[in-house]
């Protein structure tokens, strides 16, 4: 077995061969340390609650275990891992809510090597409220593609798609995207005309 130190520094996809190879949880305990929190936090992002989030971790991670046999290592593992993730949420979640009502965190990255730069000047509240009416597909491809860096070959890989329709898929997700911050930004910006008027006429 390899040593803890010696094996903080193998890539992820070596300890997927390892723990193939050995079957011995050791090297899936590392991959679980690296991974944990970030698959904890994602679930949150998605139920709101620290208990639902917990218990979604767990059920992730105990299909990540029983499925390290099917990786190819087609794509990165933190992108197959991820997709799992968001799949499994999605999952839970379309029955139990509507259309766009999964809140999406605010503080996002949305960089994009594309230089979209739409994307990164819409504002973080509003950007918020708009995500809100995206299905709970539309959101998560998008924070696979913006929020952690997954590849459109990657996308396409872990979803058997082509990478035209994974691109198609993310271009209506983000037209529909700004179609709503721009509708939310025209509200705010006539409520505050009419107060300002409201406000002249009562000096």
């Amino acid at each position: 077995m390899i040593a803890a130190r010696e094996a903080k520094r193998l890539t992820d996809e070596e300890l997927v061969r390892l723990y193939i190879t050995t079957q011995s949880n050791y090297y899936f305990e590392h991959l679980y340390s690296r991974y944990s929190d970030k698959v904890y936090r994602k679930c949150l992002t998605f139920t709101k609650d620290p208990l639902k989030a917990q218990d979604f971790t767990h059920d992730i991670f105990l299909r990540i275990i029983m499925r390290l046999g099917s990786f190819k290592e087609q794509s990165r593992f933190s992108a197959w891992l991820f997709s799992i993730t968001y799949n499994y949420c999605t999952d839970q979640l379309r029955t139990t809510r509507k259309k766009g009502e999964v809140p999406v965190e605010s503080d996002m990255d949305w960089a994009d090597e594309c230089n979209e730069g739409d994307l990164e000047a819409l504002e973080a509240d509003r950007l918020q409220s708009a995500l809100g009416y995206l299905t709970i597909e539309e959101q998560s491809l998008l924070l696979m593609k913006y929020q952690d860096d997954v590849s459109i070959r990657e996308i396409a890989d872990i979803h058997n798609l082509t990478e035209s329709a994974v691109k198609m898929r993310l271009k209506r997700a983000k037209e529909k995207l700004k179609k709503r911050y721009m509708e939310a930004l025209i509200f705010w910006a006539v409520l505050i005309a009419k107060l300002i008027a409201w406000l002249k006429l009562h000096k």
